[in-house]
């Protein structure tokens, strides 16, 4: 029993650091080269709206796939190395970078969803200043929301091995329920509800376009939800088996903690996959764009979703050239 319990462990460990270096082999390069093509290949008049979207997305992930080391090494040695102010810091950065990129994406959604229903109304308030206040307060807010990761994280040394863990400890259990709820319910439920909201708003709405873009557009929507799913659900299962543990008492108790003390690990791996697919996405679904647009693909890509939504009048097509003017093509739905 004590050796399959061992040999579990082992498996458990292999798979967390498999999860991680792939996400930051994937995650890094990937993201750099979105940052690199908006700050570097664009001209700073071109950076659109989606440009500041994406740009920040990017940098949130990107500095969450640059924590990896810290984790892989814990993971390789079951000991905490780094002390109690990288425990701190290093969680905390992480957890801002969580909520701000979930924000974004959210936000990406409802801007999306948007400009495909009220094209007109969304080119009006599409501005990059606004879009730059709202940004600043998903930073603030995710700077605000991660103050619990950085309070509740403790270096504690296990009594049975004498290794030091970097893990959240709480004085009462009200404060483990109000942490893990919090987090499940603002950087999961809200952000999950408002995205398959927008997009299913949008894939009505693009029940008239033509049959091909329309299949290819849907195809991209479903993938994005459902990667956004699979790779969150079970990082938030965990958080909600946890709270579980501190609402129940006796053998079930013992059991939920048992349960979240042994999948903690491997969903937080996951989730980090999450940090390293959007360069992925935007990859595939571009297809040829990369060939004809280069770097601008990014931009073009987050722009496609409101392309081709079916007929519309020679007025309205009128007023989309004197609204749009033809100034690139990272700036086809973006006012400056």
């Amino acid at each position: 029993m004590a050796t399959g319990r061992a040999i579990a462990r082992i498996l458990k460990s292999i798979t967390g650091i498999a999860f991680l270096l792939l996400a930051a082999l994937i995650g890094l390069p990937g993201n750099f080269f979105v940052i690199w093509s908006i700050l570097w290949k664009m001209k700073p008049s071109h950076r659109s709206v989606t440009c500041l979207l994406v740009l920040n997305l990017a940098v949130a992930d990107g500095v969450v796939l640059l924590l990896t080391p810290f984790f892989v090494l814990f993971l390789i040695f079951k000991n905490w190395l780094f002390g109690w102010a990288i425990c701190k810091g290093v969680y905390y950065l992480c957890c801002i970078n969580m909520f701000a990129s979930i924000f974004i994406i959210t936000l990406m959604s409802a801007d999306r969803c948007l400009a495909v229903n009220q094209p007109y109304y969304s080119q009006a308030i599409r501005k990059k200043n606004l879009v730059v206040k709202i940004l600043i307060g998903i930073w603030l807010g995710a700077i605000l929301l991660s103050l619990p990761a950085f309070f509740f994280r403790q270096v504690l040394k296990e009594p049975t091995r004498g290794h030091f863990i970097c893990e959240p400890c709480h004085s009462r259990k009200s404060l483990t329920i109000f942490h893990f709820t919090m987090e499940t319910v603002v950087a999961f439920v809200i952000p999950f509800t408002i995205i398959v909201g927008c997009y299913s708003a949008i894939l009505v709405r693009l029940k008239g376009v033509r049959k091909r873009k329309g299949a290819q557009t849907e195809k991209l929507i479903v993938a994005i939800v459902i990667c956004f799913a699979v790779l969150w659900v079970p990082y938030h299962i965990i958080n909600m088996i946890q709270v579980a543990s501190n609402l129940t008492s006796g053998q079930m108790a013992d059991r939920l903690g048992q349960a979240w003390k042994s999948g903690r690990a491997g969903a937080t791996a996951l989730a980090f996959l999450s940090s390293s697919i959007n360069p992925v996405l935007y990859v595939f679904a571009a297809g040829n764009l990369i060939k004809t647009s280069g770097a601008n693909f990014i931009a073009q890509f987050f722009e496609g979703a409101s392309e081709g939504l079916g007929r519309r009048s020679q007025s309205q097509k009128n007023l989309d050239k004197e609204l749009i003017p033809a100034v690139g093509p990272c700036m086809n739905l973006d006012q400056q």
